[in-house]
């Protein structure tokens, strides 16, 4: 049986998501403002963007287009890695239900990045959806250097850290 290109993606959101649930729960709230450079993202703002993230498969299915100049975006307010966890699951329940709705057809059209006249990136919604799985992965990676750097064990990705026993 084939798979679809729908349920491909929900398999490796799936998959993506396990890690970033393990990687979000060792984020310490007592840590949310600290920072390795200044030009680095908060804990905080780096979590929550982490935590943000899969709902951007359902944004980008119902959009066109996502215009910095014009969005009006506040970013969820989190005091716990509780908050941070719930923030999570509540985006990883919006992204997969868009996901598991769509149709093959709605990956197709084009959507936008934008500031005002700034064309940043005209790609297929498919390919904006998998870019924010590699954003995910990506910032995932800066929270593991984050923690890495408080002394926070790491867990494993795609197989185990060199913080757990069975590597």
């Amino acid at each position: 049986m084939a798979l679809s290109i729908i349920n491909l993606l929900l398999k490796e959101m799936e998959q993506e998501a396990a890690t970033t649930r393990k990687m979000l729960q060792r984020v310490p709230a007592d840590k949310f403002g600290w920072k390795p450079h200044e030009k680095s993202m908060s804990m905080q703002n780096l979590a929550t963007h982490i935590a943000e993230l899969p709902s951007w498969s359902a944004m980008v299915l119902n959009t066109t287009e996502l215009d910095f100049a014009g969005m009006d975006y506040t970013p969820a307010e989190v005091t716990t890695t509780e908050d941070i966890l719930a923030l999570y699951e509540k985006s990883y329940a919006e992204g997969r239900a868009a996901l598991e709705n769509a149709k093959e057809e709605d990956l197709l059209p084009d959507w936008t990045l934008r500031t005002g006249d700034k064309i940043h990136s005209v790609s297929s919604k498919y390919e904006v959806i998998r870019m924010s799985f590699s954003q995910t992965i990506h910032h995932r990676a800066q929270l593991g250097v984050y923690l890495r750097l408080l002394n926070i064990p790491i867990p494993g990705s795609y197989g185990p850290s060199a913080d757990e026993n069975d590597f």
